[in-house]
């Protein structure tokens, strides 16, 4: 019998790539976005079923794990990848946006986990996928509001799979480097403020270059299928980190911030 996998955030880049790397390997995919009617007509898939889920809304995603279970009578794996970058100083940002990341980053991803587990743990066993990203473990300028939904995502994690693992429900997190994706565009919002104007250009300068030359949605894709089959308990999957991840763990933190401010702040 196929697995089933459900996916929030489809409608583009990782999420988009992975519900039809999953469905051509023959998963059933329950591929969810806010508005299926915006689907990209590729996620036209016989093993992909479109749901509308929001992960801000309680009741929508009720009704979406209701859908999937209704279609494919189970939920082997599920995959929290829904979120977007907010960037700027932190003193240009509003409380209602940080508010807002954090809702869609990390509170949607804990109610979506928590409205999955009880039928995992009926079934006997199940897989969190949770998307992170390197800097869950290193940081950077001017996203101080998404880094921590991220450092969040990692701490989150990392406590959940000992409590899961009575239940034969294991916890994994991917983390991504630089990805050429949407995440650069209609992903991400931006705040900014005369004072730190100059020095945020040059970030996102060097951001959106990293991100140009970045892995594309697939391999990360790969990366999450390998994950979604390994039956180890390995923790943590990178998806080409990059080399100023690597720096970040190896170099004294006082070289690593030198470096990184001659690169992206001054």
């Amino acid at each position: 019998m196929a697995k089933t996998i459900l996916i929030t955030g489809t409608s583009s880049g990782i999420g988009r790539a992975t519900a039809l790397y999953f469905a051509e390997r023959g998963w059933n995919v329950a591929a969810t976005m806010r508005d299926p009617l915006k689907a990209d007509p590729v996620l036209q898939h016989p093993q992909i079923s479109l749901f509308a889920l929001d992960v801000t809304n309680a009741d929508s995603i009720e009704q979406a794990i209701a859908d999937t279970l209704n279609r494919y009578k189970k939920i082997d794996v599920l995959l929290n990848n829904a979120g977007y970058g907010l960037f700027g100083p932190i003193e240009a940002i509003g409380n209602q946006q940080i508010q807002q990341q954090f809702a869609t980053n990390l509170f949607g991803l804990i109610e979506v986990t928590q409205q999955v587990l009880p039928f995992m743990r009926a079934a006997g066993e199940g897989l969190i996928l949770n998307v992170s990203s390197i800097i869950g473990r290193m940081a950077l300028p001017y996203a101080s509001s998404y880094i921590a939904t991220k450092f969040a995502v990692e701490g989150l994690s990392e406590s959940i799979r000992y409590e899961l693992d009575p239940f034969h429900i294991r916890v994994k997190m991917i983390e991504p480097g630089s990805i050429s994706t949407e995440f650069g565009k209609g992903s991400m919002q931006m705040a900014v403020s005369d004072p730190y104007r100059a020095s945020m250009g040059k970030f996102l300068s060097v951001f959106r270059k990293s991100n140009n030359a970045g892995a594309k949605p697939e391999q990360v894709a790969k990366v999450i299928y390998r994950a979604a089959n390994d039956p180890s308990n390995r923790l943590r999957y990178l998806a080409k980190p990059g080399p100023f991840f690597w720096m970040n763990r190896i170099l004294p933190d006082a070289v690593w911030r030198r470096l990184l401010v001659k690169a992206m702040v001054k």
